[in-house]
């Protein structure tokens, strides 16, 4: 008997945790953090009972709580080299800010570090009677989706997946033959997303006349894709006037421009992030405003890095403009941007007077992509919906039923299937 039970991820986005056991093996595919002003965790396994952890990417929520299974074991690690050095990188700027509410230190994440085991895609292994296969998911650099098979049975998990890929990830690779349970996020699976095109025209259209008027545009987007895809937009319609980039995204730049077997086009982001200004330090943070130009830094929500230092600097003057090119969970400071434009800028409540637009730039499938998916797999899966709203992994389950003919269920935490 094969027990898949979701121990986060349930009817919630973030702190992602699938457990797949049988008599003899238990693998833990992600275990991950819902980062508010404290983290939340997803339920807790025994260190010592667990095979293999597999990373499907480097995304905090996917990645972060895994130092955690280290502290009483050392159990083996998987995941593309990519996402172990990206995941390094999350964890260690998240043990920083939220290292007080975490139960694990920076000696986790290295002991974490010396059990990876860094594996290609379409690369079988095993773990124990498990075997393993990972296979791109177009989400972000070195993402992947899961195919377990074990006890005759071949469980599919998506993680996050984006099955168009971006001028930086490749489209997702769904060769994966007959299935017998799909585990699926739900994140976007009542909404169809804004044609990239469209989105990426818009973008171009808002940036010109920002800069052209003399302002200065503030694009605060994810460190590791989102503000790499935003630069390659720029350097795709060969945009003219000054692309600044800073924060950590500048530490991810120079760890995916060592990986590039893994990106789409790799000719488009080496001339992207050649042709954008580096920020170094706070002497060319301040030159940099001296002049019209685009600025891209995290964090993507607002919640710190150098984007409070430009949101300030920018928000009084209605020439700037602020672009919004990432998911603003809520209750986040980028949400309340948004929504009521005003920002919370050392303690005191500011008016933003610089002229805001979002744009979607998601790196997961929306509705339409999430059913073309399924509908695509071969066999009669049973299916489970997680990695979204409450409402929203309840009723895409529902639509799967009417619509596919599926059998299908939106898992609570501690629930699962047998097989």
């Amino acid at each position: 008997m094969l027990r898949i039970t979701v121990l986060g991820a349930a009817r919630e986005v973030g702190r992602s945790a699938i457990l797949v056991a049988n008599d003899n093996s238990k693998v833990l595919l992600d275990y991950g953090v819902l980062l508010k002003r404290e983290p939340l965790f997803p339920m807790h396994v025994k260190p010592k009972d667990i095979d293999g952890i597999i990373i499907t990417h480097a995304h905090l929520d996917h990645s972060g709580f895994v130092p955690s299974l280290f502290v009483s074991s050392t159990p083996d690690v998987y995941a593309t080299e990519p996402t172990f050095e990206l995941s390094k990188l999350l964890i260690e700027d998240m043990l920083k800010i939220s290292g007080f509410y975490l139960p694990f230190e920076y000696l986790e994440l290295i002991t974490m570090l010396k059990y990876a085991n860094k594996k290609e895609y379409r690369e079988a292994f095993d773990v124990k009677d498990m075997r393993i296969i990972l296979h791109e998911s177009g989400h972000i650099i070195g993402g992947a989706s899961v195919v377990v098979e074990c006890n005759n049975k071949r469980i599919f998990y998506t993680g996050d997946i984006n099955l168009n890929g971006s001028r930086i990830t490749k489209e997702a690779d769904l060769d994966i033959g007959e299935i017998d349970l799909i585990i699926t996020e739900s994140t976007y699976s009542m909404e169809d997303h804004q044609p990239r095109e469209e989105a990426e025209r818009t973008l171009i259209e808002f940036a010109n006349d920002v800069v052209e008027r003399g302002g200065i545009l503030f694009i605060p987007a994810f460190s590791i894709e989102r503000a790499q895809e935003i630069a390659c937009v720029f350097q795709a319609y060969n945009f003219k006037h000054r692309v600044v980039m800073d924060g950590m995204a500048l530490k991810a730049n120079e760890i995916m421009l060592r990986y590039p077997m893994f990106i789409n086009n790799v000719e488009l982001f080496s001339n992207a992030l050649k042709n954008a200004e580096w920020i170094r330090g706070w002497g060319d943070r301040k030159r940099a405003l001296n002049s019209p130009c685009v600025i891209i830094s995290p964090a993507g929500m607002l919640v710190g890095g150098a984007s409070i230092f430009y949101l300030e600097e920018i928000a009084d003057d209605t020439k700037n403009g602020i672009a919004i090119v990432s998911y603003q969970g809520e209750n986040t400071p980028g949400r309340t941007l948004m929504n009521e434009r005003i920002a919370l800028i050392k303690g005191k409540i500011m008016k933003v007077n610089a002229e805001i637009r979002r744009f979607e730039f998601s790196g997961h499938s929306g509705r339409h992509e999430l059913f073309k998916m399924i509908k695509s797999i071969k066999g009669e899966p049973k299916v489970l919906t997680v990695h979204g709203d409450h409402d929203s992994c309840i009723k895409f389950a529902d639509d799967i039923r009417s619509v596919v003919g599926l059998d299908a269920y939106a898992p609570l935490a501690g629930e699962g299937i047998e097989l």
